[in-house]
């Protein structure tokens, strides 16, 4: 299954995804996409070096993508983080 890395900016506590250029983004279509094991450690010692060295983000770690129609997490905790609530925002009903 396929992989990509996300934290949470320092800065401001947003969601971010680590892409092809070793930037962070909060758009996860940016994502860098890892095909295999060998991949995804490869990204968590940049992600880590990103945590611990230079300080942009916090607790990066993988979860797990499908690709079939553009990079759409598998668990329903990621589509929130990725996309955002799962209810409209609105003004209170009395």
């Amino acid at each position: 299954m396929a992989q990509v890395i996300t934290a949470n900016r320092l800065t401001d506590g947003i969601v971010v995804y680590l892409t092809p250029a070793d930037e962070w983004s909060p758009a996860i279509a940016d994502s860098l996409v890892c095909a295999d094991a060998a991949d995804t450690e490869a990204a968590l010692a940049i992600a880590a070096r990103a945590a611990a060295e230079q300080q942009r983000v916090v607790e990066p770690y993988e979860i797990d993508v499908t690709t079939d129609d553009g990079i759409t997490p598998v668990r329903y905790r990621e589509a929130i983080r990725a996309f955002g609530p799962s209810v409209a925002y609105g003004p209170a009903q009395e």
